[in-house]
């Protein structure tokens, strides 16, 4: 006896994306307190990470289930990249803040704040988007919210521009300037993940045109 689902509208790999997209938003309005308030920075992090861990766990749920569908509702390649593009907006956020307490940061940078309230911003886009892969008419409302994700890490990348010639313009603490640097990266990194799922979700309205 075979134990394959043969439905091609399996709603769990829906309520999974969409469980990855809440934890999503919460790691990211985490990570914007920790940086706005810049107290109990260990505790904190330490939120952050077992929020990380929830994500792993929805991501490798998606893919077992997968492994056990024989007929998913979307194409695997994109149901992997969808889980794991997710997954990697939350990791490089926990990666951030384990560098704040690291590296024993004093205190935010304005960069750091635009930057924190950028991924807020990507996040909950992602999150008020996925529930629209449930139904096929719904999919051409995905394209707006891929194309704002677009605009926003742009606002990004220019951020983090900003925030790298200041510091190497203003900072005469090289140690600093270096530790700031790799914080700056993975903020915006957790923005480039999320330009990454929002491609992902417009090749789906794609080929479901």
């Amino acid at each position: 006896m075979f134990n394959l689902r043969l439905l091609p509208r399996e709603t769990k790999f829906f309520d999974l994306f969409e469980s990855s997209a809440v934890n999503m938003v919460e790691s990211s309005r985490r990570l914007l307190e920790m940086i706005e308030s810049f107290d109990r920075l260990e505790e904190r992090a330490h939120e952050l990470r077992a929020l990380e861990h929830t994500g792993d766990t929805y991501t490798h749920q998606i893919m077992n289930d997968l492994h056990h569908t024989f007929i998913p509702p979307l194409e695997r390649e994109d149901i992997v990249a969808l889980a794991e593009t997710m997954d990697d907006v939350v990791d490089y956020i926990e990666e951030a803040a384990s560098r704040i307490v690291l590296y024993r940061i004093q205190h935010a940078t304005p960069i750091a704040k635009e930057l924190a309230r950028t991924i807020v911003q990507i996040s909950e886009e992602i999150q008020r988007t996925v529930p629209l892969l449930r139904r096929k008419e719904d999919m051409q409302r995905i394209i707006p919210a891929t194309h704002e994700i677009n605009r926003l890490e742009n606002e990004a990348d220019d951020a983090l521009r900003r925030g790298l010639t200041d510091l190497f313009e203003n900072e005469p603490d090289v140690r600093t300037v270096i530790k700031w640097r790799e914080i700056y990266e993975f903020l915006e990194g957790a923005t480039d993940r999320g330009e990454d799922v929002a491609n992902v979700l417009e090749g789906v309205v794609l080929k479901h045109a």
